[in-house]
């Protein structure tokens, strides 16, 4: 054998060698080799750190600087969640629920329910009117899980104030000694037959002593507390608000059987049912 083959299979084993090396999977102490690492493993973002990735750096000619792409940023102004907030919906619940879900149409897309919707109406006397005036109907129907998840966040939030059977009679201001202000009779006729409104814009702002609870409670949780308040007034009244039927006041809520044999709704039907009718521009809540 010459020289020249000689160096040819110096060559090839060295060339056979090298591949087999790179193609060793991980073990022991051998942490393997990775092609292209930051397509695998990701640059974690984090507002605290401004540490290069050593696979990834952007330098000081690059036209980003980490620095920078590691700050917080706040959402592009007029940004809405995807959710109830773009819902101009449906002539009934089913409807609703089958533009939400992407039922409506073979080219529909899924709305993931966030709860997130934005209030129009600012803290303000002259707005709170407006809201009473305007906001009229609950956009959900009456519902037996409905009235039972609004007992239980009535009682932690209202009831320690309002009282259990909504007269004003919380422990706060019944046991608790000297308190601020009496709290509101909601089975008073004043409180009785306001619109939803009320109700709302005060979850929202809060009212006098009472706190907001806008980020303590959920669009779906809210309107589900003022649901239980209508059962607790209708009660009072011997009137019925449940799933099955609404006795009391029609435009304060109807019942999941009158609505469950409502056609549903295509994405080019009108509205009767707007979630946007608590909410439009402005804060998210």
């Amino acid at each position: 054998m010459n020289i020249k083959d000689i160096a040819k299979y110096a060559v090839l084993v060295a060339v056979f060698g090298f591949l087999f090396k790179k193609c060793t999977p991980a073990g022991g102490e051998n942490p393997g080799r990775e092609y292209m690492p930051d397509m695998a493993h990701s640059i974690a973002y984090e507002s605290s750190k401004y540490d290069m990735y050593s696979n990834n750096t952007w330098d000081n000619e690059s036209t980003f600087k980490r620095k920078t792409l590691s700050n917080p940023y706040m959402p592009v102004n007029g940004t809405v969640p995807r959710g109830y907030a773009g819902l101009n919906g449906a002539t009934s619940y089913d409807g609703m629920m089958s533009v939400l879900t992407g039922q409506d149409a073979q080219s529909s897309i899924r709305v993931p329910i966030n709860g997130s919707v934005p209030y129009r109406y600012a803290d303000t006397e002259p707005e709170r009117e407006r809201a009473i005036k305007e906001i009229i109907a609950n956009p959900f129907p009456i519902t037996a899980l409905g009235l039972e998840k609004g007992k239980d966040l009535y009682n932690i939030y209202c009831g320690i104030c309002h009282g259990e059977g909504g007269g004003g009679n919380g422990y706060l201001a019944r046991d608790g000694g000297k308190y601020p202000a009496q709290p509101a009779n909601l089975l008073d006729s004043a409180y009785m037959y306001s619109s939803n409104g009320r109700y709302y814009h005060a979850i929202m702002h809060g009212k006098n002593v009472m706190g907001a609870y806008a980020e303590k409670l959920s669009f779906e949780e809210r309107w589900d507390v003022i649901h239980y308040i209508r059962a607790l007034q209708a009660t009072s009244k011997t009137k019925v608000y449940s799933e099955k039927e609404n006795t009391f006041v029609a435009s304060f809520g109807t019942a999941k059987a009158a609505v469950a044999t409502t056609p549903k709704a295509t994405a080019s039907t009108p509205v009767n049912i707007k979630p946007a009718s608590v909410g439009a521009t402005g804060a998210h809540k």
